[in-house]
């Protein structure tokens, strides 16, 4: 990777790690690019069970870069800035798309770009020191960017996501807790991260696959719709060899083993 660090563990974790710490790892318009297309590739890569996110220095990820991104959309016609932030939505919809569970290790300041994309990951586990803001109002722009307004209703409901996406406010990891932003509050969230991202790699990853897809899927369905969904992907995930594994192994009290996995699911 160019823009960012990549790394890929022998049992199938991926991590990816901002690394511009000079200026709190914000975004220029590479990486917004790269990263979109390597959360595509990530989706169709066998050797990668999950993923982990996170960045160097005292900040997961600042937003656009003031200077290399802001300054030049100034510059830009209507056409051209419609350009831009459809490129910034296409990151948060391959993430989201991406059948991989995705962490997101907060540990430091997580504002505008950066806190979407913390948002769109499955899980967040962040460090004391981590800060979230959804900061778009503060700079005149609309709090609804990069699919906020769709996503953070959906994990914190709508009163609080009300409060963050009008008014801008930057919450410290105490309060993200507090309202249901983050799924965990640790010292070294990097290494807890990993830890979680290790135990889903050695699950079944074609039902976690299932599983993120129905809760995506779900939102617009009815009730009898879900059912119905879920019935047939249950029935689907019932003819993957990882269902008689599971099986074999529970009658023999035996670790069981997915297909794909190098190490026994606890």
């Amino acid at each position: 990777m160019k823009t960012f660090g990549y790394e890929l563990s022998e049992t199938g974790v991926a991590t990816i790690t901002f690394t511009r710490p000079d200026t709190l790892n914000s975004l220029t318009f590479e990486v917004y690019e790269e990263l979109r297309d390597t959360f595509a590739r990530l989706d169709h890569d066998e050797a990668v069970r999950s993923v982990v996110i996170t960045g160097q220095g005292r900040a997961f990820c600042s937003g656009g870069d003031v200077n290399s991104i802001i300054g030049e959309l100034f510059a830009r016609d209507m056409k051209g800035l419609l350009a831009f932030t459809r490129v910034t939505g296409a990151l948060i919809r391959n993430i989201r798309a991406c059948r991989r569970p995705v962490i997101a290790a907060v540990n430091g300041t997580a504002v505008g770009a950066g806190a979407v994309i913390a948002l769109a990951c499955d899980f967040r586990i962040a460090s004391p020191s981590a800060k979230f803001g959804f900061i778009f109002p503060k700079v005149g722009l609309c709090g609804a960017d990069m699919g906020a307004a769709y996503l953070l209703p959906r994990v914190i409901g709508l009163a609080r996501a009300n409060e963050l996406l009008f008014l801008g406010d930057v919450i410290d990891a105490e309060r993200a807790s507090a309202i249901g932003l983050v799924n965990d509050v640790t010292q070294n969230c990097v290494a807890a991260a990993k830890q979680l991202a290790e135990r889903l790699a050695a699950g079944p990853a074609f039902a976690h696959s299932m599983t993120k897809q129905m809760i995506e899927s779900e939102h617009t369905m009815s009730l009898d719709e879900a059912i119905e969904a879920e019935a047939q992907a249950q029935a689907i995930c019932m003819q993957h060899p990882d269902f008689r594994t599971a099986y074999e192994a529970w009658t023999k009290k035996e670790p069981i083993l997915f297909q794909g996995s190098k190490v026994p699911f606890k």
